[in-house]
């Protein structure tokens, strides 16, 4: 799994010198962090709505789980490229958190 997040990252950072043209990538960027965002905001809604319907049991429902996870995050990290973060940023506010507790310092 971590060599899978390597390599989209590495291709992530990539980007940022690709001409929009031949690049989904270099568009997002191109395009801002406005819309990205946006694009996030989008992947989180239709992974919810999937996850419901695999709750569900509904037919084919867990595999569009999975696709539209893969959507959410692969434009979170998109996001996180194009403003010059990190996921290891976000990993260190996770760790800080479990150290604490739980998510912002509630018992899991």
């Amino acid at each position: 799994m971590q060599d899978t997040l390597d390599r989209l990252w590495a291709v992530l950072e990539s980007r940022k010198a690709a001409a929009p043209e031949g690049s989904y990538v270099a568009k997002l960027y191109a395009r801002g962090p406005d819309y990205i965002a946006q694009k996030v905001g989008e992947e989180a809604v239709e992974t919810a709505i999937e996850a419901l319907r695999a709750a569900r049991g509904e037919a084919g429902a867990r595999q569009a789980f999975f696709e539209e996870s893969a959507d959410l995050l692969f434009h979170l990290l998109a996001l996180l490229a194009r403003l010059d973060a990190a996921p290891a940023d976000v990993l260190s506010v996770l760790e800080r958190r479990l150290d604490a507790g739980g998510h912002k310092g509630e018992v899991p």
